[in-house]
């Protein structure tokens, strides 16, 4: 039996050595302090002069889609002072540093030793060189040429009992050209174990989306935010994690509509924007965001809805037909008699109580949903990541239904997705839960019978290899171990594996915990050229909002030993089936014949290659924005939902992990929250100061963590107290560090989520 390598599975406990650094909470988002930091990280990863070039090229209709969130750009003209925003920059100095990690840093560093550094400062490591190969019982990764990876891959496929002892995982930034390659490649091997990261963050966005109106995607477009009368941003954070956003409420806001602002936790991106490329905004300091700020306690999203929409029944009797579109009820919607009779019988106090709200707000917030006509909904993974994930946006679409915002300019549904092709890996059916019609269309184009039966997700996926089911993982992009909940039982599961594989960039955690062997295959990022034939490729995009444009890279490739995802996903498929059923080698020669074979198995993409080749591409159909209404009744439906009422041990809190400012997921590109004036240190705890009176705790107390689940405890150690402007019986603090508190087994239900934003704990002092 093969020793598992002693690899530190989660990151170290430690604090920083720069000493944590208190300032003030910042009331105003991006400015002038954007554009410094912007610069600052720019300049020291790849040159100042340099990363202008590049910058100014991304997010254009004739450059590259930025690899960061998947905000959409504007359809018509685009800035010429640039189409990005602070994390936007940030994400192109990491990906397109001049720093290396080839043979010498692999020969000086074995995994149990990198295993001990922080994520931050294996990210800044620098861009992956060439292949390697980490032998069975060695510590050290070293050099493998293409050829021999490839062989592995094949040679270990071709030994697996079943098809489903594979896995195939794929991160958002995967373009749809390597997405739809990738999926096709499993189910040419016979399995359907396609988990991605949408099995973590917006599945349940799109299991209750898909339940009531028929299309797991949001129904507005830019313009839409622009010309609504009302915004409400729910468990969201767009000044860190959208600051692109902030411009689409900007123009809101001048169009005289009006912003509710719903979270746990006050931001300042939700205060306050001062707009970097407009010289009077900075002088006049910024336009006010929120109208109405709603201080939520964690989960208390439900109540809240009901609540209004209990104040807006009572309206609504008092003045029939006033508040209620019953017209668009009585022609689009079902479940109507029942929803309201639902709402009859709720307890407003009881409901305020729950909430966490105070009951004056509330009144407010259902006084703008009254008046209001044009109403948009956005959301994050403060509404996804409970155990009701899939209610709350269920909830979310009773209200838009109730008004009729759902399919009029100015109003909907709008789910902001994170990484910038998330939306579209999953038009391109990477799904653990195909639908038929889609292998129906494959069976026939390539005559063979494809896999049916659904997979694993990414829960799952992580279950079944703790129970040894699964010999062979492979990970298109992102960083799976510091990404998914219960670190240490995920890298004990991935560690039974055989043979792992990465296709990556840069270094993470992921490249240290791994299988028995383990392979990195460096990979061609989205802002450099990818050569094919000798002619440049362009890959495509979906944004958010289902437009499809296409990215063309711009840098010489950081090393001449990097492949493209696509030609990755075609070699491992030619050195595996050969040529005879796909055409590997042909399809990745000239991406538009992965195009042609998309459009004819994916319904919207007709004229795939002439319609891309548009500046600014094209919109996929979208029936929930044209009141078509795909549903098993073809009506856009109520849903009765219950207040979650979990409640904690006496003494207990709930904990939420969040990012800091100078994070994008994983990706960890500095060590500040500028914005909640949190400076050189990330093992903090946010905490209200009366829940720390209560405890005898002061600021800066050390502090250790214990979740508590029905399958036990785990805990995280060494936490500074940070007295926070938070909900009272709330506390938060920043993942991956915390991932090891949220239990593999606490996932939200029917879109198996992860629960990372209600987490039950107590501490203790160090």
């Amino acid at each position: 039996m093969t020793v598992k390598r002693a690899v530190q599975i989660v990151p170290p406990e430690e604090f920083s050595q720069k000493g944590l650094t208190l300032t003030q909470r910042k009331k105003k988002a991006v400015g002038i302090p954007a554009i410094i930091s912007s610069m600052r990280h720019i300049s020291s990863e790849l040159g100042l002069w340099r990363g202008i070039k590049l910058l100014n090229k991304m997010n254009q209709k004739d450059g590259f889609d930025c690899p960061g969130c998947a905000w959409p750009d504007p359809d018509g003209k685009r800035s010429s002072l640039g189409e990005y925003c602070e994390n936007g920059a940030k994400a192109i100095a990491e990906e397109a540093t001049i720093k290396k990690v080839g043979r010498d840093f692999f020969k000086k560093y074995s995994v149990e030793e990198l295993s001990k550094q922080t994520d931050y400062w294996l990210g800044k490591s620098g861009r992956i060189t060439e292949p390697f190969y980490l032998p069975e019982g060695s510590s050290y990764y070293q050099p493998i040429s293409w050829e021999e990876a490839f062989n592995k891959i094949a040679s270990k496929l071709k030994s697996l009992n079943s098809p489903d002892e594979a896995v195939f995982y794929t991160s958002g930034r995967t373009s749809n050209e390597a997405a739809f390659l990738y999926q096709l490649f499993a189910r040419q091997l016979g399995t359907n174990n396609l988990p991605d990261c949408s099995n973590m963050c917006h599945e349940s966005s799109g299991v209750g989306l898909s339940e009531t109106v028929g299309i797991g995607k949001g129904s507005v477009t830019l313009e839409d935010l622009h010309k609504a009368e009302l915004i409400v941003v729910m468990g969201q954070n767009p000044g860190t994690n959208h600051p692109r956003m902030l411009a689409a409420l900007e123009k809101c806001k001048e169009n005289n509509g009006q912003i509710i602002s719903v979270n746990p936790i006050p931001e300042a991106g939700n205060n306050v924007f001062v707009d970097p490329q407009n010289p009077l905004s900075i002088v006049k300091g910024g336009t006010q965001l929120d109208d109405l700020y709603l201080q939520v306690k964690i989960n208390g999203d439900v109540a809240l809805l009901k609540a209004i929409m209990l104040l807006m029944l009572q309206a609504e009797d008092k003045r029939p037909n006033s508040v209620f579109d019953h017209d668009f009820i009585q022609n689009y919607t079902a479940g109507y008699d029942e929803l309201i009779d639902s709402i009859r019988k709720e307890n407003f106090d009881d409901l305020v109580r729950e909430s966490g709200v105070e009951e004056e707000d509330i009144r407010k917030a259902a006084d703008l949903f009254i008046a209001k006509k044009k109403i948009v909904i956005c959301w994050a993974m403060g509404l996804t990541q409970h155990e009701n994930g899939v209610n709350n946006i269920r909830e979310v679409v009773n209200i838009l239904l109730l008004k009729g915002s759902i399919g009029i300019e100015g109003g909907g549904t709008c789910p902001v997705r994170g990484h910038s092709n998330v939306q579209g890996d999953r038009t391109m059916n990477i799904w653990e839960k195909p639908k038929s019609e889609f292998i129906d269309r494959l069976d026939e184009r390539f005559k063979m019978k494809f896999p049916r039966d659904h997979g694993y997700d990414a829960v799952e996926s992580i279950k079944a290899c703790k129970e040894g089911k699964v010999k062979f993982y492979f990970f298109m992009g992102g960083n799976f171990i510091s990404a998914t909940p219960d670190s240490q039982f995920t890298g004990e599961a991935i560690q039974n594996c055989d043979l792992t594989v990465q296709v990556s960039t840069k270094l993470n955690r992921s490249h240290l915990v791994t299988g028995k062997e383990a392979l990195i295959l460096p990979c061609v990022s989205r802002s450099e050229k990818d050569i094919q034939n000798g002619v440049a490729q362009f890959v495509t995009i979906e944004n958010s909002m289902g437009v499809v444009q296409k990215s063309y890279g711009q840098l010489d490739n950081a090393s001449e030993n990097l492949m493209s995802e696509p030609a990755i996903v075609a070699a491992m498929g030619e050195y595996t089936f050969g040529n005879d059923v796909v055409n590997w080698k042909k399809l990745v020669s000239n991406y538009d014949y992965i195009r042609d074979i998309v459009e004819e198995t994916i319904d919207g993409f007709d004229n795939y290659n002439a319609r891309v080749r548009k500046p600014g591409g094209f919109y996929l159909p979208n029936g929930a924005r044209e009141r078509k209404f795909n549903t098993e009744n073809g009506k856009a439906n109520f849903t009765i939902n219950e207040v979650p009422r979990k409640k904690v041990a006496n003494g207990n809190l709930i904990l939420m992990t969040i990012r800091t400012h100078d994070q994008y997921n994983t990706t960890i590109y500095g060590m500040d929250d500028r914005y909640r004036g949190i400076l050189n240190e990330r093992r903090v705890l946010l905490m209200n100061k009366f829940d720390m009176a209560e405890k005898g705790l002061q600021t800066e107390d050390v502090v250790h963590i214990t979740s508590h689940f029905q399958d036990g405890e785990r805990i995280a150690r060494n936490f500074k107290v940070i007295e926070y402007d938070i909900a009272r019986g709330c506390v938060a603090t920043y993942f991956p560090e915390a991932n090891v508190l949220v239990p593999v087994n606490s996932t939200a239900k029917r879109s198996n989520t992860p629960v990372s934003k209600f987490v039950e704990v107590s501490l203790s002092k160090a």
